[in-house]
């Protein structure tokens, strides 16, 4: 009876072990590109195009299977070009409620591209971090990041902070 017990308890144990991980995975998180500066719901400017555009061209071959954008105009835009290269929906997401789409993130398979704002970005960032250094909110000019979130099957993660012309 002793030895059930164990056996059952070791086997508890070890199966609970095994859905706490979670697959190895690159998550990409961006600010939307430049946008026009004529509503609250803008479209991108010609500098945000060009900047989509090279966005796309960066991702292409990190084999991004989910884009998750909030549903503005500017945000879902500038996913377009990747949505159309790895021909993938865009899948909206609250920002307003990051715990869910980090859940969503850590449980999904495959690599990833987050596109915010610049008052939202860091806020998403900086669950990956861990006890590192925190990620202050983008200023109304900074575009150019791109923060790359490794996350590891051990459940550890870790960001690195480049610019675009970095890639």
């Amino acid at each position: 009876m002793k030895n059930n017990i164990i056996a059952i308890l070791t086997f508890l144990v070890l199966g609970f072990a095994c859905t706490s991980k979670q697959e190895a995975k690159t998550i990409y998180i961006v600010r939307h590109a430049e946008k026009m500066l004529d509503s609250d719901n803008p479209q991108l400017n010609v500098a945000g195009t060009v900047r989509s555009k090279k966005l796309g061209q960066i991702l292409s071959d990190k084999q991004i299977i989910h884009a998750f954008s909030t549903n503005t105009i500017r945000t879902i835009a500038t996913l377009q070009p990747i949505s159309n290269i790895a021909g993938i929906a865009i899948e909206t997401y609250d920002s307003q409620n990051h715990d869910d789409l980090v859940k969503e993130l850590r449980k999904r398979k495959g690599n990833a591209v987050v596109v915010g704002h610049s008052n939202t970005v860091h806020h998403l960032v900086n669950y990956f971090v861990g006890d590192g250094e925190k990620y202050s909110e983008l200023s109304d000019i900074e575009y150019d990041f791109i923060f790359e979130v490794r996350l590891e099957e051990d459940g550890s993660s870790s960001v690195k902070r480049s610019l675009y012309k970095e890639y």
